[in-house]
């Protein structure tokens, strides 16, 4: 009889630890890979310094290619829903874009915020923020700068530029 609550409580604990063990969801940390903990240490760099209310939410939009502003990716589409999952798990209310009818948005591309729609937006959600970004490659490197813009007047709260090696990957994520 003990043997079954013994053994369930390995497999737990063993899971556990291996959740918990760095590396463990890396694709491959040597070439910049691992997008989750990239993408999260680049929201964290964005938020340095921020303060920012529990109550009101934050909206985060697709990233776009800085060559078509009005295009994204896979790569967008993704760096944005880490963003937004690291801004969740700090604490911070994120009003999830991809529920709202009136939102610019193609099956391709994402939840695309333009200029003009930031502050209609913002309002009706009564966000105190909005987290956009673009992304750009040259040579070997993807370039990717995200902006924290406050609706009201589109001031930029803050910024965080980063770069990501364009392996497979990446270029994977970017057709």
């Amino acid at each position: 009889m003990r043997w079954p609550h013994n053994r369930m409580w390995f497999v737990t604990m063993a899971c556990a630890a291996a959740l918990a063990a760095p590396g463990c969801a890396s694709v491959d940390e040597g070439l910049g890979a691992n997008l989750i903990t990239v993408n999260y240490r680049a929201t964290d760099g964005l938020m340095q310094g921020v303060e920012l209310g529990k109550g009101q939410p934050v909206l985060v939009a697709t990233l776009v290619d800085q060559e078509d502003l009005g295009e994204s990716s896979r790569l967008g589409r993704l760096v944005s829903e880490h963003i937004a999952s690291r801004l969740s798990n700090k604490g911070i209310r994120v009003v999830e874009l991809k529920l709202r009818e009136q939102l610019f948005m193609k099956q391709s591309t994402g939840a695309l915020l333009l200029s003009r729609e930031v502050r209609d937006v913002s309002q009706a959600h009564d966000a105190q923020a909005v987290v956009v970004g673009t992304y750009t490659s040259s040579g070997q490197t993807l370039y990717i700068s995200l902006k924290l813009v406050k609706p009201e007047g589109n001031t930029v709260i803050s910024s965080h530029d980063y770069a990501l090696p364009l392996n497979a990957n990446i270029k994977g994520l970017l057709r």
